[in-house]
């Protein structure tokens, strides 16, 4: 910890306070939302749909504009972008907090949603070019900072929902109030790097992205790169349900989950930056990406193996099995994540050319997050599957088959150059034309 804190210090204060910034967001964030559904299902009484619906407008709004917003980012400035989100943020979870009808619960979250693709490419791409050629560590050290807000978060939210899920609303709001005077007083303005020529100065939004639309490169990685969100979302989705499976729900199955949560976030929090210099030193980018889909998609040899063992009728034997193999498949799912997020945020930025970074942040943002949906759609498809045919490997050899197919696919992009291609002479051209 004390060499992490080093590192940070190392940098300037613009990129120390993005990274407070994202620390501080996951915070208020993740005291939250996990504890939105109960409120919406229980004091409120909604039906199951709306609370679907309620979630479903969030996600939504944030995925489906993350270009937009990107795009406003490299247009506007960073800053009044981030500050934007931070602002809108406060509005929303406010509203979540305060607000009792559906159709005034629909435009709270919808506005949350919006306030994520404000500032995420934003902060993203500010943090690239304020890092520069350290932007590999940079994005380590933003990953220790991300996953200890996403580890403290909840613990906040359940002594504050425990008084009432209002107080929790209006905490992460003026959490996010004080965020954004600090923003305003404390983050320098920063825009977009502009490429050289007075076309592109002058180049208008539809065509900026009919180019990044026509860079394939960037295009196949982001496809490729989407296995990794469908296999560290699983610690939200298939691994709960495993552990409850198993375990019940219980003490002893809270316990469980809550330990899944406890064993990703310590260990980003504790060997990020060690693991991302050992890296570094030994291998290129396209190959560690690699090497992080495959400990992703090895995750849940745990699970498979583990599915072959009778199931005890009780006591400890049958704790340890609901606990241990979903812990190790966490354990492993950070170790992909801190092998391959560092080199994902940089293969981005050099796949666009260090030009109009937030953009294609936003885009790949999008990209992923439909991936996401689609992926978790197909594992719960696949979880009911196996629960009717008493056939529990199921997904996990499906969740094991995604992450080695994603990983030859980013090895085949390593291995053909693409992943070191930056903006093409024949781009450069479209622009000029």
């Amino acid at each position: 910890m004390k060499d992490t804190i080093e590192q940070v210090r190392s940098y300037g204060s613009s990129v120390q306070l993005l990274m407070v910034n994202q620390f501080t967001i996951n915070l208020g964030f993740y005291m939250l939302m996990p504890y939105l559904a109960a409120h919406l299902a229980g004091p409120l009484g909604l039906a199951g749909w709306l609370v679907g619906l309620i979630l479903g407008v969030r996600n939504f709004s944030q995925q489906g504009m993350f270009l937009i917003g990107g795009t406003l980012g490299d247009r506007l400035g960073y800053k009044p972008m981030i500050i934007a989100g931070l602002v809108l943020r406060v509005i929303g979870f406010a509203a979540l907090g305060l607000a009792e009808s559906v159709p005034a619960l629909l435009a709270a979250s919808a506005a949350t949603g919006l306030a994520g693709a404000l500032f995420n490419p934003a902060t993203r791409a500010y943090l690239a070019a304020e890092a520069g050629e350290r932007r590999v560590e940079a994005f380590a050290l933003f990953n220790v900072f991300y996953q200890a807000g996403i580890l403290l978060g909840p613990l906040v939210g359940m002594v504050l929902t425990g008084v009432d899920f209002s107080v929790t609303c209006l905490a992460a709001a003026g959490i996010f109030a004080i965020l954004s005077i600090v923003q305003i007083r404390a983050l320098p303005a920063r825009r977009a790097d502009r490429a050289g020529t007075a076309e592109e100065e002058r180049e208008g939004v539809l065509r900026q992205w009919r180019r990044m639309f026509s860079n394939r490169p960037f295009l196949l990685f982001s496809l490729a790169m989407i296995g990794s969100y469908v296999l560290t979302f699983q610690v939200y989705l298939s691994l709960p349900l495993e552990v409850r499976r198993l375990g019940g729900d219980g003490t002893s199955g809270t316990v469980a989950v809550a330990a899944l949560f406890a064993v990703s976030g310590l260990c980003t929090i504790v060997f990020q930056t060690r693991v991302t210099a050992w890296c570094k030193a030994r291998m290129e980018a396209g190959r560690a990406l690699t090497w992080g889909l495959l400990t992703m998609g090895a995750a849940f040899v745990p699970l498979l193996a583990a599915s072959a063992v009778p199931v005890p009728d009780g006591g400890v034997g049958l704790w340890l099995l609901a606990a241990l193999p979903s812990a190790t498949a966490a354990l492993l799912l950070a170790v992909g994540t801190m092998i391959a997020y560092p080199f994902e945020m940089d293969t981005i930025v050099r796949l666009a050319g260090s030009h109009l970074v937030a953009t294609y942040y936003g885009l790949y943002n999008t990209i992923c997050g439909i991936g996401i949906t689609l992926g978790n759609l197909v594992t719960g498809m696949a979880l009911d599957a196996a629960r009717e045919a008493r056939v529990p490997a199921l997904p996990w050899v499906a969740l094991l088959l995604l992450g080695l197919a994603c990983a030859a696919a980013l090895h085949a992009l390593h291995r053909t150059g693409r992943l070191s291609a930056g903006r093409t002479e024949g781009e450069r051209r479209t622009v000029a034309a």
